[in-house]
């Protein structure tokens, strides 16, 4: 198995389609909330790889979050995830997010460990 990472880093540089005002927010040029919690959460898949065994993958179950600060279009935010504990299946880790002036949103995500096989199956059951 990999080294198993305590914290990962994930930076995007924000784009339009990113903004607040394309969701149909009243915000303008700068990064949604939604954005921001799908950079969280990348952040938090990619450390949680680490600790996953051959078959396993991880699905997102819940996100607690707060959006402090505003992002313009074009500026690099960072989301930085921290593992904070692992009990059985689920995977909780603590979330920082900054842009280039500084902090601008926090939060905290629990990810469950599951087979990927059987979760494929699952759903491709729920289709049909």
């Amino acid at each position: 198995m990999a080294e198993k990472l305590q914290e990962y880093s994930l930076t995007w540089e924000v784009t339009d389609e990113m903004t607040a005002k394309r969701i149909g927010s009243a915000g303008s040029q700068i990064l949604s909330t939604p954005n921001m919690v799908a950079l969280m959460e990348a952040a938090a898949l990619e450390l949680a790889k680490s600790y996953l065994e051959e078959g396993q993958t991880t699905v997102g179950a819940e996100i607690h979050c707060r959006h402090l600060a505003p992002t313009p279009v074009g500026m690099k935010v960072t989301a930085t995830a921290k593992l904070r504990s692992i009990e059985r299946r689920k995977m909780w880790f603590d979330i920082e997010v900054n842009d280039e002036k500084g902090k601008c949103g926090e939060g905290s995500h629990l990810r469950i460990m599951v087979n990927s096989k059987a979760m494929s199956d699952k759903a491709a059951s729920k289709a049909e």
